[in-house]
């Protein structure tokens, strides 16, 4: 009755247009949305034979709907690529939208050139112009090529200053430092001199809160691949108390003159999940993994809300790292069940979006190691740790990679050749691989429990207290326990039971604060056995009760896993994930997108 009534306002010729624009919008953000009635309602403009340029507008807008709201690639790509060949006003935003999308399906060939000739033509429509050379800045880091990414970043920020949008040279400049600055040591003068500029910059403030969080993102980030955990708490703190004034900030107040300056970094929903993602981060490394968990709930209920109206591939890109964190977590606090479970929804996600698992392939078959480490299946840990170092070519993951595969070398007592040849390639003491402090402290953890594990105690522990040195000196909490139960234990062999109690208990302490439930077993297993050797009986009982409960926790976590169909995970080493795996008696269980 509704397009009846549109088709007979024929004195009005726009009245039809903008009544089906208006249900289509309708439909597109209702709760939930209606994406198939907002497709048949652009679909119908074209029954009306409109002019040309509201034919290139609905083609971009049906394949911004599609490719946004629907898993139908092919058609979203033939409505932008008959939109590119319109009007300019439709071309550009036409050809970013379908740059994505090429990319989302592993075709940066076919995106490269479809960027060069628009950011040709573009020079006219600045936001365009700067938008295009992120894009493809972009793909160049994809493809490791920094030199060609950081060309394409200079050309724009000289493109800024020319069309007088400081805001926009600064976003370029920013974006340089990112790519360019790899050593700690190149960043952090780099970094206080834009927050320098920031500062004393007069404009927008919706722009200059943007731009102190896109400063401060950078901060903090350097700082925890750096792996300071300490350090970084007063810029985590700025940039969370940032996100609280950007928040109160409406986006109307003050719109800017200079269209340069219309572009955004992110919008200001993003950043708040993306601050939430850095404080998980902090969380995880630190060893505060309650907290961890409060962020990663509220994070994942804001992406929720924002995929319901966004399907953009930033946002799943948020949703797998925390995913990757929080899945981390539950490993440590004997929630292996819920962390395969998670495993399995990163698969998912991955499956949706062949750039997603291109870029986080090698982050997943880490975390199936890990979980496989803490189900003991140590052929499997090796398998999958082997198949991520293939897929990695992040110097820091291939170092966390390579300290996990060596701990399965110990643990499995008989591969001496290759754990050597592994220690040989992260040796803490000379020519570590990475600047970073937290991964240096576990490379000497590592050789402190291989000493333990040969014997060699006062070796041992000259590791141990390098370990506990770094891991103090940054408040790395998980670090420090590791090390006071693994002191504890030399010392409880070497018969210095005063000594071992005191590494013991504040071991105890520590990892029921994180909580590290296998920390808190072997630390009560030698509660139970000094107290024993002491004569304090009624203490021996106690830790005994504490070991028992832990381990019948951990016993029914593990069961619990291993009895789950994903578990079958631990197998999968080559090619794109597994599609679906055939659940115990009941339904197939689905296993199925960054700047």
């Amino acid at each position: 009755a509704q397009l009846t009534a549109i088709q007979q306002t024929k004195k009005a010729p726009e009245s039809w247009y903008l009544a089906l624009l208006g249900f289509a919008e309708h439909f597109r953000t209702s709760s939930p949305p209606k994406i198939r009635l907002c497709v048949h309602c652009l679909q119908a403009v074209f029954q009306f034979k409109p002019p040309q340029r509201v034919e290139a507008r609905t083609h971009l807008q049906l394949g911004s709907v599609l490719y946004h709201h629907t898993k139908n690639s092919d058609l979203a790509r033939s409505h932008l690529e008959k939109a590119i060949a319109q009007f300019e006003d439709v071309k550009f935003e036409a050809a970013s939208l379908l740059s994505e999308l090429y990319c989302q399906q592993n075709l940066v060939d076919s995106a490269k050139p479809l960027l060069r000739k628009a950011i040709q033509i573009s020079q006219q429509t600045p936001y365009w112009h700067c938008r295009l050379l992120f894009q493809l800045a972009q793909l160049h880091t994809l493809e490791k090529d920094l030199v060609s990414a950081c060309d394409l970043l200079g050309v724009g920020a000289e493109y800024a200053r020319v069309v007088g949008s400081e805001y926009t040279r600064l976003l370029f400049l920013y974006s340089i430092h990112t790519e360019n600055t790899r050593k700690l040591q190149e960043v952090h003068p780099l970094l206080t001199l834009c927050g320098q500029i920031v500062e004393n910059w007069q404009g927008n403030p919706i722009q200059k809160e943007s731009l102190r969080v896109f400063f401060l993102v950078l901060q903090v980030t350097h700082y925890l691949d750096a792996g300071q955990v300490k350090s970084v708490k007063p810029c985590l703190k700025q940039l969370q108390q940032c996100i609280q004034t950007i928040s109160t900030l409406h986006d109307d107040e003050i719109l800017p003159s200079n269209p340069a300056d219309l572009f955004h970094w992110l919008p200001k929903e993003h950043m708040c999940v993306l601050v939430y993602l850095v404080t998980v981060m902090h969380s995880m490394q630190a060893g505060y993994l309650e907290k961890a968990q409060k962020y990663t709930d509220k994070a994942l209920m804001q992406l929720e809300k924002l995929k319901m109206l966004d399907c953009s591939p930033i946002l799943s890109s948020f949703q797998v790292i925390l995913l990757e964190h929080i899945i981390m977590c539950r490993l440590v606090t004997g929630h292996k069940a819920t962390a395969l479970q998670e495993i399995s929804q990163v698969c998912q996600l991955c499956q949706q979006s062949p750039r997603l698992f291109s870029n986080h392939a090698a982050q997943l078959h880490t975390l199936l190691g890990l979980y496989c480490i803490s189900v003991n299946c140590m052929d499997n840990a090796e398998a999958q740790f082997t198949t991520a170092l293939r897929l990695t070519t992040h110097q820091e993951l291939w170092t966390f990679i390579v300290t996990n595969l060596a701990s399965v070398y110990i643990r499995e007592g008989n591969r001496h050749q290759e754990l050597y040849s592994l220690l040989e390639r992260i040796n803490p003491d000379h020519n570590f691989p990475v600047s970073s402090h937290c991964l240096r402290a576990a490379a000497f953890y590592i050789r402190g429990l291989l000493s333990f594990f040969q014997g060699r105690y006062n070796e041992a522990k000259r590791f141990l207290r390098e370990t506990l040195k770094m891991s103090n000196a940054e408040d790395l909490n998980r670090l420090t326990a590791c090390s006071l139960v693994l002191l504890g234990h030399i010392f409880y062999v070497l018969g210095n039971h005063r000594e071992s109690n005191n590494m013991v208990v504040p071991a105890m302490q520590l990892a029921s604060k994180i909580p590290d439930m296998s920390v808190q077993l072997w630390s009560s297993a030698l509660l139970k056995d000094l107290n024993k050797a002491c004569g304090n009986t009624m203490d021996a009982h106690e830790a005994a009760q504490m070991h028992q409960n832990f381990s019948q926790q951990l016993l029914q976590d593990h069961i619990a896993a291993c009895s789950l169909p994903e578990h079958n995970l631990i197998s999968w080493t080559d090619g794109p994930p597994p599609v679906q795996i055939q659940a115990q008696n009941g339904p197939t269980t689905s296993l199925a997108s960054l700047l």
